[in-house]
């Protein structure tokens, strides 16, 4: 809701305060969000086997095979049943992994243009003060102290990481979308209670698991 209202900060009548405001609290939020992804990326190292990488990224022939016996079994009517992710599942986790970095990254360093927040935001200032101007005296939306052919391409460089930034917000809204159908759709046909399993870490399986024996 942030990011739109900072999209559409003009047709809503935000003074330039008010967008630094709202900006300000979007990118604290991306800041959360960005720790939580880096501790979920901490964990697929030292978790158990099914929140590991090779549980995460859909590559590899084991991969291949995995998902092409899967994809059969459901053309035939049957739902193979696993453990940890299923192929599909596995393909859209790491898809959401990876819109989820492009948008963290592409957010901190918008953050660092637009507000000069860190990691990034330091740079930024060096790059646009003006001559005898200290860079940590440049300040988000006042252009008094900046040499504005810094600034302009700054700006420039800026520009397709918005892009990616506006993007990535709507892949990612869309894979949620479609993950949550998946997820219940799967539920449904199968039996396993996927939603509860994501709070409890534990699945109720009313048959045999591909995955029992994999180490």
């Amino acid at each position: 809701m942030l990011g739109t209202m900072i999209l559409y900060h003009r047709d809503l009548g935000l003074s330039d305060e008010g967008e630094a405001l709202v900006q300000t609290i979007h990118v604290y939020v991306g800041y959360i969000f960005a720790i939580n992804l880096f501790v979920r990326l901490i964990w697929a190292f030292a978790g158990n086997r099914f929140a590991r990488w090779d549980n995460l990224i859909p590559v590899g022939s084991g991969y291949t095979s995995k998902l092409r016996n899967y994809l059969n079994a459901a053309r035939e009517g049957k739902h193979l049943l696993y453990l940890g992710h299923n192929p599909l599942g596995q393909l859209a986790v790491f898809a959401i992994i990876i819109a989820l970095l492009a948008m963290i990254i592409s957010g901190l360093l918008m953050a660092g243009t637009d507000l000069y927040m860190p990691p990034f935001g330091s740079y930024f200032q060096n790059w646009v003060a003006a001559a005898g101007v200290n860079p940590s005296d440049v300040i988000a939306h006042v252009r008094d102290n900046v040499d504005e052919t810094a600034f302009a391409e700054m700006r420039a460089f800026r520009r397709p990481f918005s892009t990616i930034h506006v993007w990535t917000y709507y892949i990612i809204i869309g894979l949620v979308i479609l993950h949550i159908f998946a997820v219940i759709y799967t539920e449904v046909k199968t039996g396993v209670n996927l939603i509860s399993a994501m709070f409890t870490g534990k699945k109720v399986m009313p048959g045999e698991a591909e995955d029992e024996d994999e180490k």
